[in-house]
């Protein structure tokens, strides 16, 4: 099954290893490909300038079925992996370099990626 992507995160929603995040403002299937494609923009950005943590994980089999096969016969194989995100859940955090390239970092991984998100800092958030 799916599943439903309802309600907020209350696990995973501060900040907790870096100093700049970046936190999911809808829910949605973030596959392994987007998460990686935004790692990348950020690390060629910020050239070994300070550390990034992934903080979610692609942890959901998504199966499909070959193109033009008849019903019946099983279930398809597995195509891809998603990380299924709710609103409020921090995505990367980073630190070690200055608030405008972390923003300018943060402002290239939310181009690759599918939702709706904030750039926030640990002492904007609530504790």
């Amino acid at each position: 099954m799916r599943g439903r992507m309802k309600g907020v995160a209350n696990r995973g929603s501060a900040i907790s290893f870096g100093e700049y995040g970046l936190k999911s403002l809808e829910a949605a299937w973030i596959t392994d490909r987007q998460i990686e494609a935004a790692r990348i923009a950020m690390t060629r950005f910020i050239k070994r300038g300070g550390k990034i943590w992934i903080r979610i994980f692609p942890d959901k089999p998504i199966t499909k079925k070959p193109a033009e096969t008849r019903m019946g016969t099983g279930k398809g194989g597995v195509e891809y992996y998603v990380a299924v995100v709710k609103p409020g859940r921090i995505l990367y955090e980073m630190e070690g370099m200055t608030p405008e390239n972390a923003h300018h970092a943060l402002k290239l991984a939310q181009a690759k990626l599918p939702v709706m998100t904030k750039i926030i800092h640990r002492a904007e958030q609530a504790i």
